[in-house]
This record gives C-alpha cells, structure tokens and sequence, in this order.
C-alpha cells in the first residue's frame, strides 16, 4: 500500500482499482471485512471503512444479508442499448439551506489584509489573477479535489459565467457545445450569446444517457457531474469514467463544472473528471458563490497544460475582472485555514441531518 496515506484509504484505493480493471467483475461479491483484513493484513475497522466508501462512490453496493457485490462495469454507456422513455428523473430535491460564511470571521481576515497588503490592493491584478489566490488555490485542489497543477494553470474570473465565455474565446464558437438537460439555464444562455450551437443531452438518473453521448454532434461537453442542476442528479463513477471515453475522440473536451461538490457528504473527495483525464483535455471550473457568499462574484477555470498556449494567444489578452482586495481575501482564508473549517462544519451538520 502507499505511503502517507491512511490504510482505509490505501486499501480503498487498491480495492477501486481491482474493480476498475475488471479483476473484481461486474456482480462479484466482495470479501468479508474479516476476510479481507486477513488477506490484507489491516484491521477489520479499517477494511469496513474501505468497504463503505466504495458503496458510497458508487463502485459496489450492499444487499441485505449476501455482502456487498461491485456495480461498476467498463462496459456501460457505449456498447449497452438505452430506451429514453424508461429513464425518468427521480423529482429534484431542492439544495439545503446554508449559512453562508461566517461574517465575524470574514470581517476579520479583510481587516487583516486591509493592514498587511496596504496600498497592493491598489494594484491592477495580473489578467489570470493574483499570484497569492492562484497559489492557494492550487495547495487547495492538491487537498481536497486530487487536482495537482502549476498555479499558471488557474485563470481568476468574475463568476461562472464570464468563464463560459472564456471556455468560448479558447474553444471556437464554430463547435457544438452539449449541455445536460435540463441544466442551469445560463449556461445555455451564455454560450448562445456567443454565437454557439447547442445540443440538449438528456440526464438519466446515474448523468447523461449513453444513447445521447452516442448521438451528440457536440465536441464540447458542459457537464455538472456533482448534483446537476435544477434535476439534482449526480454522476456515477461508471458514468463519468463514460464520459472520459467520449473525450478520447480526437478535438473532444469536457468542461467539467464542479459546482457545490464541496459540499458532498461522502468521507473522501468526490473524483474529478480533470484528475482522471490522460488527455489534457478537461477543462475544470468552480466557484466561491455557495462556498463563502452570492456576492463574492469570484470563480477559478483550471485548464490542462496542453491548452496554455492557445489560451495565451485567444483569451491572455482580457484583463482580470476580480478587484486584488477580494483576491487577497480569499487567498488568506483558503491558505489560513478558515475556508475549509466552514466547509468542513456545514458537511458534518448535514452528514448528521441526513442520519437522524
């Protein structure tokens, strides 16, 4: 097993591959907790553990008094038929309420940036962001998303959508784009204004049907793999590793917006699309609107090394839109700590509501 790692995790992450690779096979049953911390040598806590997260990703599921049997398959999406008529949404649960962060604390961290960075909140930012926030960021994603990049990777902007229209400038408008349906109306709004072409994807309960990814004309993909919205569906791992295969096409890329994930109740980070491409072709989107507040008007875009060039040469020339002082801000309370303490207590409050 890895070094530096927890052993559940370790343990969890040799049992995903196994299934991955097909050497545990769709309808397999998985080994006892007792069993299999006797051929791993782990404590039976610890292969529990690793048991229960692999039913929570997804990768298996447990059956009243038979044991847990593995639910991935390769093979789904592509080469399995697909009847829209029998995919029904389940009814879309509306997103809990949450505090957004707290304001003493918010208050606090802007008193102390007002003093140590003085007159440099002044300054006209770099056109992809303060240097201070794009390197916070890039630790943060290290942590917590399994997204390891250099901080010229990350391009700051003012929100969501004034990075779809950046996905535009580097991309082409000649493309069609494909967006879930149903999807965040805006997203579809924005890449219209642009001149783009959009093709509507029909969501099943596990992420787009496999027939739609068949059938699209579309060479981007917006998706939002962690509970889309307004339907509240979220992606399967079998179905986001369906939707890297769809992007192994020659000029194919996703745009992988990771809205709220921070927020998923699971005890691991949820899996990244842009952490699993070999490809350098998703493009990886976020923002702090839920996270900190709606009026922080901040969003991050990470782009794959291989597209730093044509972005340089289609979009480097857009000025920054995020005021330094917000930057500053943001970057000492993601580095301070206090970012990750917020969102750890709202996961724990809702993990807790979601057991009572």
């Amino acid at each position: 097993m890895k070094k530096n790692k927890p052993a559940y995790l370790a343990l969890y992450e040799s049992l995903r591959e196994e299934i991955i690779s097909g050497v545990r096979p769709y309808g397999s049953r998985l080994p006892s907790r007792r069993v299999l911390a006797r051929d791993r040598g782990v404590s039976a806590v610890t292969a529990e553990h690793s048991i229960e997260l692999l039913c929570e990703e997804g990768y298996a599921e447990p059956r009243p008094r038979s044991g847990c049997y593995v639910v991935y398959r390769e093979t789904d999406g592509f080469t399995q038929p697909s009847v829209r008529a029998e995919h029904r949404l389940p009814p879309a649960q509306p997103a809990p309420g949450r505090d957004t962060f707290p304001f003493p604390t918010l208050a606090k961290v802007m008193r102390r940036v007002l003093s140590e960075y003085a007159e440099e909140i002044m300054v006209r930012p770099p056109n992809t962001g303060c240097a201070e926030l794009r390197e916070a960021l890039c630790n943060y994603l290290a942590r917590n998303r399994g997204i390891r990049v250099r901080a010229d990777q990350i391009v700051i902007g003012s929100g969501a959508e004034y990075l779809y229209g950046l996905v535009v400038e580097l991309l082409g408008s000649g493309r069609v784009y494909g967006v879930e349906a149903p999807s965040y109306r805006k997203i579809e709004q924005v890449y219209r204004s642009r001149g783009v072409q959009v093709d509507y994807c029909p969501l099943g309960r596990d992420g787009i049907l496999s027939e739609a990814l068949r059938d699209t004309s579309a060479s981007v993909l917006h998706i939002t793999p962690f509970r889309s919205f307004p339907s509240g569906v979220t992606a399967t791992p079998s179905k986001r590793r369906e939707y890297l295969r769809w992007a192994d096409s020659p000029d194919r890329y996703i745009v992988e917006d990771d809205y709220e994930s921070e927020f998923s109740l699971l005890r691991k980070p949820e899996e990244t699309l842009f952490a699993g491409s070999a490809r350098q072709n998703v493009i990886y989107l976020n923002t702090f609107s839920r996270t900190v507040s709606p009026s922080f008007r901040v969003g991050y875009m990470v782009l794959p090394r291989a597209l730093l060039p044509v972005f340089e040469l289609r979009a480097g020339f857009y000025s920054c839109t995020v005021p330094a002082f917000e930057q500053y801000v943001l970057a000492e309370l993601i580095s301070g700590g206090e970012f990750e303490r917020h969102i750890n207590r709202i996961r724990r409050n809702e993990r807790r509501a979601s057991e009572a």
